[in-house]
């Protein structure tokens, strides 16, 4: 399997889980996280999944700024409906790197280790695409906005958009399309990972 080389020389995230650790899964139960990973789960790289990754990276940073994060030990917020655009998207890559999962997630051990519940959604259409991330121990929190109209799309894209939509693009279009689009996606990762115009952070508390 064959991925853009500039997935490697993206940020990672690195995650500390107890669970993990416990059961033998990870040595110390230290688990790297690449955006190889994400794009695996969401099936595509894109900017929302891009944006996603940078946007865990930079609400972990912020609540854990001298120790390494601990997977499950976070909740998270989506400030809009799972159905609402591509909330469920972002959704799925903060629960894979955070451990955070709704209802239907892992149940723990005892009472410990449980992710169930830590995932929730805005009831109402809100379009607001702020999430919000609190540690379980401290109460720390802060709230993440990615905005990636800040790196916009080459002007020659809407056409060759059209055109897939319509499902009627061309081989020649089609290779360009998907190389016009990584190109965004790595200016993103490379070049914008810790943009504060690109990804606004408040601390709550």
């Amino acid at each position: 399997m064959t991925f853009p080389s500039f997935f490697e020389a993206a940020p990672t995230i690195l995650m500390r889980d107890p669970l993990a650790q416990l059961l033998g899964s990870a040595t110390d139960g230290v688990i790297e996280y690449r955006y190889v990973d994400v794009v695996k789960l969401a099936g595509h790289s894109c900017p929302t999944v891009a944006g996603a990754f940078l946007t865990a990276r930079a609400a972990l940073k912020a609540l854990y700024p001298d120790a390494v994060p601990e997977r499950g030990n976070i909740s998270v917020h989506m400030s809009a409906p799972e159905t609402q655009g591509t909330t469920g998207v972002v959704a799925q890559v903060l629960t894979l790197i955070t451990g955070a999962a709704t209802q239907a997630g892992f149940k723990g051990i005892g009472p410990r280790f449980g992710r169930n519940g830590l995932l929730s959604f805005a009831s109402e259409d809100t379009h607001n695409p702020e999430v919000r991330f609190e540690r379980l121990d401290t109460g720390a929190a802060v709230k993440v906005f990615f905005d990636a109209h800040r790196v916009p799309a080459d002007t020659t894209q809407p056409e060759r958009m059209q055109a897939v939509i319509q499902n009627r693009e061309t081989p020649e279009q089609q290779l360009e399309f998907a190389r016009l689009w990584q190109a965004r996606v790595k200016q993103i990762l490379l070049e914008h990972a810790d943009d504060p115009a690109l990804l606004s952070l408040v601390q709550l508390n």
